[in-house]
């Protein structure tokens, strides 16, 4: 699983054979810029949905689309349904996914099922819930906080939710929690024993050099491109070739006015008293000529 946020990411997800899009909130910190990712509202994760949901026309049929809505986190649970049915009617997507193990979150979970919705659980770092944690802070690094991860995990279970992620907890805790669980783990940060892993496109790509990403890319990500300086390489040498006139070429100014007509324009310009545009168009085109 990886996330995606528009058109031309869940495309490249679905080319690559990746199995779940994720149009997470994390959409908050890598597309809207923010420090967390509480400040994203569902109508802007709704806007992030549709343009996932346009690329199914073109996409394989393969890769499911599940999208987590920032509405849940307060929603009493008529008001979680009600959202969850905006994000597969209004975004889109194939199922939700639902941050934390908090009771209101599990019976949220289960009504929101109930009502014919599949449902992803997480547990463990909840990014939603950094202001109850510390700080984006890993779980299950003592002996409370390691069995409630596991007995969270089971209460989605319960509730009948399809699978768990489970976010910045030791490698042995998500073994436990997977073992113990009937339905998938998707791990991210928690280790290799998990039943699928999950990573932000923008972080496994290596896309942004913003020092404040630098700061927040997370420790167990690993970058299996540095697309950023890539992009950052052509930027650069397209504006070095606007600058010194290199670029466009003849060989990129492809549209063409023939002889006849480029002497008619001239004479035109001449009888609109548009002497310097007539001699401006008049060395444009030896210059393209010279170049072609």
């Amino acid at each position: 699983m990886v996330t995606a946020y528009d058109f031309p990411s869940a495309v490249h997800l679905d080319m690559a054979g990746i199995d779940i899009c994720l149009v997470g909130n994390s959409a908050a910190m890598v597309v809207h810029g923010h420090d967390t990712t509480l400040p994203i509202t569902l109508d802007e994760m709704l806007v992030h949905c549709r343009m996932v949901a346009a690329s199914a026309r073109y996409l394989s049929g393969t890769c499911r689309l599940v999208a987590m809505s920032p509405a849940l986190i307060s929603f009493d649970c008529e008001q979680a349904v009600d959202a969850a049915v905006r994000i597969l009617k209004e975004g889109g997507m194939d199922v939700i996914k639902l941050e934390g193990g908090a009771p209101s979150k599990i019976i949220a979970a289960k009504a929101i099922v109930e009502a014919g919705i599949a449902v992803m659980g997480h547990v463990g770092l909840t990014p939603q819930a950094i202001s109850v944690l510390g700080g984006f802070r890993p779980q299950g690094r003592n002996v409370d906080s390691a069995v409630k991860v596991a007995e969270t995990s089971l209460a989605l279970q319960e509730a009948g939710c399809f699978a768990v992620i489970l976010e910045c907890v030791p490698p042995h805790v998500a073994a436990a929690a997977t073992s113990a669980l009937k339905i998938p783990t998707i791990g991210i940060g928690a280790g290799p024993f998990c039943s699928g892993q999950v990573l932000v496109y923008h972080d496994l790509l290596g896309i942004l050099q913003h020092p404040h990403h630098a700061k927040v890319t997370p420790k167990f990500c690993k970058h299996y491109a540095s697309v950023g300086d890539v992009i950052n390489k052509a930027l650069v040498q397209y504006r070095e070739e606007v600058s010194n006139g290199s670029f466009p070429s003849s060989t990129h100014s492809p549209y063409k006015i023939n002889a006849a007509d480029t002497e008619g324009f001239l004479q035109a310009l001449e009888k609109l008293v548009l002497g310097d545009a007539a001699s401006a168009a008049t060395d444009a085109a030896r210059k393209i000529e010279a170049t072609s």
